[in-house]
């Protein structure tokens, strides 16, 4: 699933690739901002994504377009 994050005061959004699902992900960002803490998951690549909640401005969860070519 694509995530994208909006960290405030950054001028492009984090674009991250996960095999969590949308519900995993809400509940983990629902944890960290109602303790101030940090949004943490990992990645497709097994990377590590940390964000701070306190910064984050918007996320946007959704399965992404795949396959398209050419032009609509």
């Amino acid at each position: 699933m694509e995530v994208k994050i909006g960290v405030q005061h950054a001028p492009r959004e984090l674009v991250v690739e996960t095999d969590s699902t949308a519900e995993e992900l809400e509940s983990q960002l629902t944890a960290a901002l109602s303790s101030d803490g940090v949004l943490a998951f990992t990645d497709s690549k097994g990377r590590r994504v940390v964000v701070p909640a306190s910064k984050v401005a918007y996320v946007e969860m959704g399965g992404g377009v795949s396959g398209m070519v050419g032009f609509r």
